[in-house]
């Protein structure tokens, strides 16, 4: 087998990835698929870290929309953001992946606390590292955590998992028509309004030079393929 692109990523995957084609939860056949594309690239000795998001059981912007308080609101979120890790720890877990859960807000019980020394040695260890609960913070989504934690862990790039191939020039779902980028500079990403992840998650990788590679979760061998480096999806960089 040829050597991997990386040798240590940090994958982002929304909350929704995990509901499968239910409208709401998580669907355990999908947390399994997901925790095998995950195990393939652990077993070639890649570490990976991942930062799942909490929008299949509660979004904090859209009730903090309807009037609930936002600080409520967003603590809600990153609870839910818990149960998802939990749920992917699960799935990895039975397939034989050491996995390790590290929550940015303490509950013992269930997720050991966020250190970064600590969570970096599970990593060389060959331990998949799920960062749950967000930066800790309200008004920060978990695009924002995913490009903090993977400054923190010094990783070569985030590997952005969505339902689609790639960034568009539109929505491809309702425009047939849309054309996807090979690639685009963050600039490009903010000026033109495309909704890969949030401006502070931009801004934060612009800065440290981290790049982002946006690329479709629920095609079996997509993982592995951006992980050996083949040109799959679109890449953000300077």
């Amino acid at each position: 087998m040829s050597t991997p692109a990386y040798q240590r990523v940090l994958l982002k995957i929304s909350g929704e990835a995990l509901m499968g084609d239910q409208p709401f939860g998580i669907d355990p056949a999908v947390a399994t698929q997901v925790a095998k594309e995950i195990g393939e690239v652990a077993a070639m000795g890649v570490q990976i870290g991942v930062v799942v998001g909490g929008g299949n059981l509660f979004r904090g912007l859209a009730a903090s929309a309807r009037g609930m308080d936002r600080a409520t609101a967003d603590y809600m979120g990153m609870l839910a953001t818990v149960i998802n890790a939990l749920a992917l720890q699960d799935a990895l877990e039975k397939l034989g992946v050491s996995t390790r859960v590290a929550a940015a807000i303490e509950m013992r019980a269930v997720a050991e606390p966020f250190i970064r020394r600590r969570a970096e040695r599970h990593l060389e260890k060959g331990r998949v590292v799920v960062f749950a609960a967000g930066t800790g913070n309200p008004y920060f989504t978990t695009d924002t955590a995913a490009a903090l934690r993977a400054m923190e862990m010094k990783s070569q790039v985030i590997l952005k998992a969505t339902k689609v191939d790639g960034i568009y020039t539109a929505d491809p779902m309702t425009h047939p028509d849309a054309t996807r980028y090979e690639t685009l500079s963050y600039l490009e990403v903010l000026e033109k309004g495309l909704k890969v992840m949030d401006a502070t998650a931009i801004s934060l990788c612009m800065d440290n030079k981290l790049p982002i590679i946006v690329f479709k979760l629920r095609e079996a061998g997509n993982l592995r393929r951006v992980i050996m480096g083949d040109p799959v999806g679109t890449t953000v960089r300077i």
